[in-house]
């Protein structure tokens, strides 16, 4: 026969274990980087389709073409 508390005893060490494991922390953090990146990405998409700011570049781009000598 086993001893009255052998049970929470192993049912403990199992949860420390388990605890104590960082299997999967990796798969988290990309998961974590990847959300980050895309919510990045839909801001500069927004800001991207704003007219004031699709007129700027335009004109950046306009005068960086343009040839003056």
């Amino acid at each position: 026969m086993t001893h009255p508390t052998a049970a929470p005893r192993t049912a403990l060490r199992s949860l420390a274990r388990r605890l104590h494991d960082d299997e999967g922390a990796a798969t988290a953090e990309y998961a974590i980087t990847t959300m980050a990146a895309v919510a990045f990405a839909g801001l500069l998409v927004a800001i991207m389709r704003s007219d004031e700011v699709r007129g700027i570049l335009t004109d950046l781009v306009r005068r960086a073409l343009s040839f003056e000598g």
